[in-house]
């Protein structure tokens, strides 16, 4: 298995997408998205709800998707300071799935703190959700643009998320529905994660004057992307650290992994025992189990069969023929690529 990128290319990527050697400001950029998102959530008047939008986005995160919309404005000739309010949208959105996805999966922590429904319980993590859904359409209207841009705007949100909830709705069923593939799993993977990493590069391509046909084949290669990085999170969950406390959440909450798809490919006598490990309750399952289905993964080779499609999948973003005529967009892909393998690189280097 060859690794895509160098780990000295890797690391220069820490804090964000590309070595910085940007036509702006990146951290005083994102800074002023924060203050959009800031203000946006706090609406026309201090009440209860904007306050804990706003504690929520006062945790922090990557702002990847920010990053990749300024980026890909600047990639594509536009401007990083006229992208500004469609980076807020883009980060709302993402956070909004996250409030929900935490309270769903009964996560108690996210990025190093306690999750919006285990400090303020689940009615208002709902409230905080829905209200980050509604929050980008806001911003849309700070977006120096005509009407027709911003009516393409909205409606790529509105297209976007539903391929999100959809995909989100189908991954909660795969374990109920017996859907343990491979091909289920990429369907919702792909639902759940790729829409939200395509939504940024398709709203930058708009506001970089690109017609909407363009703007949509431009944002498709960065759907494998999404897959990329929930493949990657999969493996992260269970043999990395994602700062949630304990170690196999994707175990604990019954969820379908890559690697559960994997390893039910490649052993499929084990299915039992590994549907009534899923299907166990949360509070039931052992750290012991955890380790053991672990020793599996790595032992019986799941582990490395997916590291083997994320360099794959790598490598299908990286050849997209929507890239080829784009030579910007796709350094701002392979910057991407790169840091999704950053957390797994050392296990790709060990299985190469």
């Amino acid at each position: 298995m060859t690794m895509t990128g160098t780990p000295s290319g890797l690391l220069t990527l820490e804090h964000g997408l590309r070595p910085p050697n940007l036509p702006f400001r990146e951290d005083e950029t994102l800074e002023e998205v924060k203050a959009v998102m800031l203000q946006l959530a706090a609406g026309q008047r201090f009440e209860r709800l904007g306050a804990i939008v706003q504690e929520h986005l006062f945790t922090g995160g990557k702002r990847l998707r920010a990053r990749l919309a300024l980026e890909s404005a600047v990639a594509l000739g536009g401007s990083a300071q006229d992208t500004i309010a469609w980076a807020a949208a883009c980060e709302l959105l993402h956070n909004a799935t996250l409030v929900h996805d935490d309270l769903q999966d009964a996560d108690p922590m996210r990025r190093g703190h306690f999750t919006v429904w285990m400090r303020h319980g689940q009615a208002q993590a709902i409230n905080a959700g829905d209200l980050m859904l509604m929050l980008p359409f806001i911003a849309v209207e700070g977006v120096e643009a005509d009407d027709q841009t911003r009516w393409h705007l909205s409606r790529a949100i509105a297209r976007r998320a539903e391929q999100t909830v959809r995909g989100q709705s189908l991954e909660m069923t795969l374990l109920s529905s017996g859907m343990l593939d491979w091909e289920s799993y990429a369907a919702a993977a792909r639902g759940k994660t790729s829409a939200l990493m395509a939504l940024p590069v398709h709203g930058s391509a708009l506001l970089s004057g690109r017609p909407p046909e363009e703007a949509e084949r431009l944002a498709e290669p960065f759907c494998d992307l999404g897959l990329l990085f929930q493949i990657q999170d999969d493996v992260v969950d269970l043999f990395g650290d994602k700062g949630r406390g304990e170690r196999g959440g994707d175990l604990r909450e019954g969820r379908v992994s890559a690697l559960v798809a994997e390893h039910l490919r490649l052993h499929p006598t084990q299915t039992r025992f590994i549907v009534d490990l899923l299907e166990t309750p949360r509070d039931q399952t052992s750290n012991e189990a955890i380790d053991e289905m672990a020793r599996r993964f790595e032992g019986q080779g799941a582990l490395a069969a997916v590291l083997a499609r994320i360099e794959s999948v790598a490598r299908s973003i990286e050849e997209a023929e929507a890239l080829s005529s784009e030579p910007a967009l796709r350094s701002v892909a392979r910057a991407l690529i790169e840091r999704s393998l950053a957390p797994v690189g050392h296990l790709m280097e060990k299985h190469s």
